[in-house]
């Protein structure tokens, strides 16, 4: 997103809409960094790529809450976001190469073979290529400064994660798994007479020894007759309640008697099942310093930012740009 060096005096930039002579246009000027300004129109794109982005990956009242959230806070993110670009530059960091791998990997990523496929791909997409690569050089260099002015910081010691592991067992527990196997009748085109003599004549068959998988294949409706009844593996919180309360007290090789879902019933016989236990200290080390790692690098972050704000020239010339708008 284009940054103009100010070329006006301070006085200028106060009534920057005014009146210019013809062809010569003035944007208006919303925010003073330094000796770099963010425009209106700087707002404006910046604002639409962000809502471009929420409704790709949001819906419903996610969207809206992501929306609000960019509302709030864009232009002190925009402000924080130059003010990083501008240490950047006084720090003569070179991202070139990272650049360049991170290109090659998207590309990678997402089976394109060249540049061109690639423009074309984010044509596509609203991008425009040069934009969207300068875009992606500001976003590495903004993380190149962040590490090199936080990463010696955050130190975590053993102590630390002894502590929160004993504190915070609840996050380690594995919940119990199971492993099922049904056969499913449908209750749609079927008098209630007929279903229960089916239900009686799958159970005798059972009772008498013949293979579940068998029979699932055999006298199941669709989905679970193609898979031989196969339900698949779930963790507790992943199942059905009707299906859990019914499958919990069972141990492997217990089987249920029929369950009634809203589209069918349902006989479940529970093939495997893992009980719930906690993760030893070792198994959960990793997630316990990644989690207190990135706790203490978000208040270095907040720490370093709320410092280089107060030591820089910032000025507010339009505290709420979405007046002007179109």
């Amino acid at each position: 997103m284009s940054k103009k060096k100010i070329i006006l005096a301070v006085s200028l930039l106060l009534v920057a809409a005014v009146a210019v002579p013809a062809r010569q246009v003035i944007e208006e000027i919303i925010a003073v960094v330094n000796d770099d300004i963010i425009t209106l129109s700087d707002f404006k794109t910046e604002y639409e790529e962000r809502l471009m982005a929420a409704r790709a990956q949001y819906r419903g009242e996610e969207l809206e809450r992501a929306i609000e959230y960019t509302k709030a806070h864009i232009l002190d993110e925009m402000i924080t976001d130059l003010l990083l670009i501008q240490m950047a530059r006084k720090m003569n960091i070179n991202v070139t190469d990272q650049l360049k791998m991170v290109v090659e990997n998207i590309k990678r990523a997402n089976d394109i073979e060249n540049d061109e496929m690639l423009k074309r791909a984010l044509a596509q997409q609203g991008y425009n290529y040069d934009e969207w690569i300068a875009t992606m050089e500001k976003q590495i260099l903004r993380e190149a400064v962040l590490r090199n002015q936080i990463g010696q910081k955050v130190v975590i010691d053993d102590a630390e994660i002894v502590d929160y592991y004993k504190k915070h067992q609840d996050e380690f527990v594995v919940p119990e798994e199971y492993e099922l196997r049904a056969v499913y009748l449908a209750i749609e085109g079927r008098e209630a007479a007929a279903l229960e003599a089916r239900k009686a004549e799958i159970e005798a068959k059972i009772k008498g020894g013949a293979p579940f998988a068998e029979v699932a294949e055999a006298d199941s409706d669709e989905p679970l007759k193609a898979a031989k009844g196969s339900l698949g593996t779930f963790k507790e919180g992943e199942l059905d309640r009707t299906l859990l309360a019914a499958v919990k007290p069972l141990n492997k090789g217990g089987m249920t008697p029929w369950v009634q879902s809203k589209n069918g019933w349902y006989l479940i016989l529970v093939e495997e099942k893992k009980d719930s236990r906690l993760r030893t200290f070792d198994e959960s080390r990793g997630a316990i310093t990644e989690k207190i790692g990135t706790q203490k690098q978000n208040a270095e972050v907040d720490k370093f930012l709320a410092e280089i704000k107060s030591k820089n020239y910032i000025k507010i010339l339009k505290p709420d740009p979405f007046a002007d708008l179109n």
